[in-house]
């Protein structure tokens, strides 16, 4: 008979849940990369005032780090409590954090109004973004992957990582609109706020959905069996999630982080730092600039469903590796076709990019979920996502422009990128490959080993 994690669910039911976590997703990702773009355009001189414009931006993409800097602990948090009272609950508070932060940026004085603490009241809505994006990732992408068919679960979890083009593609859609139809002094002063407004209405719709959807039968299933194995056990407690991913997949953790440093680093080059290099370096107007990764975004919201749909026939790693190795060879033409200085160009450079990180960010959800037993997979996959995010994509756009700043020259940038692909390439190519795997399999050995050190535990308090 087959297993909760094979058996293909009603196509309806599967398609409620990928919309659920999908709109989850797209509307985080609006509110993450919302801050990232206005970090870049605007938050320079709206609230670091009376520096060199360079300098400027790099206090603003400082505060852009700092939400990467929560996302660790947010996912500890989040995947400590996931992994015992389920994925959807952790998910429609990460939405709500999210969300109201992101509203509350938008309510902001800036300097001018009351001087130093507008910098500090930013900073901590950017932290309360990171916290709750550190939770989001782990939860979206494991609902699908537990409720899918294990034959297309590369296909299907795919889905939720179209949040991420999908919310660029709002943020910088909206932004790209502002720019267009206002003039630049009225979106300094006001316009810049619209889009961060509208993410509370935005968050009402994604809660009205992701409140309709059930919770993981592969979790519920598991969690059946903690019960019995603790009852058994004479009601000694299995470890908690964390302590129980450093025991038994320490090895699957240093992997996952290893396999995002190329993916992370790149995309917040090719989206973020794009946005100073090609006005600052190319001579291209912001407008450009933001059409240019609007159009590739949509793009790149195209490509993930079918790298995903690959991965299920080549398997998780070959995908992988050629994104990885992909984007290493690309950074020379990238910026060579950038400064250049025409759109058509620059909308190459972005789009060939993009496609190419899609090769890594694709099979990533398959992946990272196969690699860990139902009870702590919540943990390890958030960890290890997202701990990489501080070392990745927090630093990406402020090494990239301090890079810049130092040596006037996009070499050592497309150095860096490529020496993250590099780390890529080992940290996957070493890795077992995942596709073929049970998810329900996963859990029974991780399970089992856990249930020995339980087992341990109450016979030497009996002993």
């Amino acid at each position: 008979m087959a297993s909760a994690a094979t058996a293909p669910p009603p196509p309806a039911n599967l398609r409620r849940i990928v919309a659920a976590s999908l709109i989850g997703t797209t509307i985080e990702w609006y509110d993450f990369f919302l801050y990232g773009s206005a970090a870049a355009l605007v938050f320079n001189t709206l609230f670091f005032p009376g520096t060199d414009p360079l300098v400027g931006t790099l206090l603003s993409f400082l505060t852009y780090a700092v939400g990467f800097a929560a996302r660790p602990l947010g996912a500890l948090v989040f995947g400590h409590f996931g992994d015992r009272m389920g994925r959807k609950k952790l998910l429609v508070l990460s939405l709500l954090m999210m969300g109201g932060a992101t509203f509350a940026i938008g309510l902001v004085p800036t300097y001018a109004t009351i001087g130093a603490a507008a910098p500090v009241l930013l900073t901590v809505l950017r932290l309360v973004q990171g916290f709750a994006l550190g939770g989001e990732w782990g939860g979206a992408v494991l609902l699908v992957s537990e409720h899918g068919d294990g034959r297309r679960r590369g296909f299907w979890a795919s889905w939720p990582q179209t949040g991420a083009p999908a919310g660029q593609l709002l943020a910088t859609g909206v932004l790209s609109l502002l720019t267009a139809t206002v003039s630049d002094a009225s979106f300094s002063s006001w316009g810049w706020r619209i889009p961060f407004l509208l993410s509370g209405v935005l968050v009402m719709v994604g809660l009205w959905i992701r409140l309709s959807v059930d919770e993981s039968p592969v979790f519920k299933e598991a969690l059946a069996r903690a019960e019995e194995r603790k009852a058994a056990a004479g009601g000694a407690a299995e470890k908690t999630p964390l302590v129980a991913v450093l025991r038994h997949h320490w090895r699957d953790v240093l992997v996952a982080i290893g396999a995002r440093m190329a993916e992370n680093i790149s995309y917040y080059v090719i989206t973020a730092f794009i946005l100073v290099y090609a006005t600052t370096s190319a001579g291209v107007s912001k407008q450009t600039a933001l059409n240019a990764v609007l159009i590739a975004s949509a793009v790149h919201f195209a490509v993930i469903p079918a790298w995903g749909a690959l991965s299920d026939r080549l398997g998780r790693r070959p995908v992988y590796l050629f994104g990885a190795a992909g984007i290493g060879l690309w950074m020379f033409p990238f910026f060579a076709l950038i400064d250049t200085g025409t759109f058509g160009n620059l909308l190459i450079a972005v789009t060939v990019g993009l496609v190419l990180h899609g090769a890594m960010y694709a099979p990533q959800a398959a992946f990272f979920s196969e690699m860990f037993a139902t009870r702590m997979r919540y943990s390890g996959a958030s960890i290890g996502a997202q701990f990489a995010s501080v070392a990745a994509g927090a630093p990406a756009p402020l090494i990239a422009t301090a890079l810049l700043a130092d040596y006037g020259t996009s070499t050592p940038i497309a150095l860096y990128v490529i020496a993250a692909a590099v780390l890529t390439l080992i940290a996957v190519g070493v890795a077992k490959e995942t596709r073929h795997r049970d998810l329900a399999h996963v859990e029974e050995d991780g399970a089992a080993a856990e249930a020995s050190t339980v087992g341990h535990a109450a016979d030497a308090r009996t002993a």
